[in-house]
């Protein structure tokens, strides 16, 4: 029997029971259970796995993500994380732009780009040429002063490995922002590009092959395969559409604040949630949750 889950912001608390109803619409015909009182309630529906676009869009604008999810196990062995806007809420190459003086110019490529209007490889090797000549450096001043982590991250890693699943950050970033992020919110690996340095100073390149989609949706393949999973046992989360075929191969793939080419194409949407939304769509409890020191 399909699984409904209502979201909202854990910070208005504001879901009722009614709103339960109302989602399901006459399709609702079991127990209530919250996950979180106020911010994150599920219940077994009849009907299809899918919910109607119409009926989403209304929700959201009520500030409610709504997701109808197939009958069966939810919880998944394996995570596979994007990280920029994703896990951070930056994007690393527009805040290294910034400081090469090319920050809008940029930015506006890396907005077609994540919103599929330009050809990902193509729109990163023009965005990282004119990072060339920055010291080295500036990537660790931009960690320290411009990199904020998205809300629930730290806990949906730890709550997940908590419960014997295997984590990995892949990225179309940079290894040298990776292994920072990785390290601080406990990933087990991590894969993105790597910015070539020569005499301490950015090259204006990238170490080929570039990480793109595809090699996205191949990670999730080797490293569910390397762990004996299927790839309905993995939890993916992007936002863009270079992760797309990532999201799709995933047995639930999350689409986190996502960009418009990726919400019309993602069914699990979160919009208003923060990351501990993976975990309540999986069936955790606010009580579940793992938080670290």
């Amino acid at each position: 029997m399909p699984v409904l889950t209502l979201l909202s912001s854990p910070a208005r608390r504001d879901l009722t029971e009614a709103a339960v109803r109302e989602a399901a619409a006459g399709r609702w015909v079991g127990e209530i259970r919250w996950l979180a009182p106020g911010a994150a309630v599920e219940a077994p529906v009849d009907g299809p796995d899918t919910v109607d676009d119409q009926v989403w869009a209304r929700w959201q604008e009520l500030g409610v993500d709504v997701v109808v999810q197939p009958d069966g196990e939810r919880r998944r062995r394996v995570l596979l994380a994007d990280m920029d806007s994703t896990m951070i809420e930056q994007e690393c190459v527009d805040e290294l732009a910034a400081r090469a003086g090319a920050g809008e110019q940029v930015a506006a490529i890396t907005a077609r780009a994540m919103n599929g209007e330009l050809d990902f490889a193509e729109a990163l090797h023009a965005r990282v040429a004119l990072l060339r000549g920055l010291p080295e450096t500036v990537v660790d001043e931009v960690i320290r002063d411009r990199l904020t982590f998205t809300p629930g991250g730290e806990v949906l890693v730890a709550t997940m490995r908590a419960h014997g699943a295997y984590t990995a950050l892949v990225s179309g970033g940079f290894t040298q922002f990776t292994r920072v992020v990785a390290g601080r919110l406990g990933f087990d690996e991590h894969r993105a590009n790597t910015l070539e340095v020569e005499d301490g100073r950015l090259a204006g390149r990238v170490v080929l092959p570039v990480l793109g989609q595809e090699a996205k949706a191949a990670a999730l393949e080797q490293i569910a395969a390397r762990l004996g999973h299927a790839h309905q046992d993995v939890l993916a989360v992007g936002d863009g559409a270079n992760d797309l075929p990532m999201l799709r191969l995933a047995g639930t793939g999350v689409a986190l604040h996502s960009k418009p080419v990726v919400s019309a194409q993602v069914p699990v949407r979160v919009n208003h949630g923060d990351l501990t939304a993976a975990l309540f769509l999986q069936g955790y409890a606010e009580a579940d949750l793992v938080h670290p020191a």
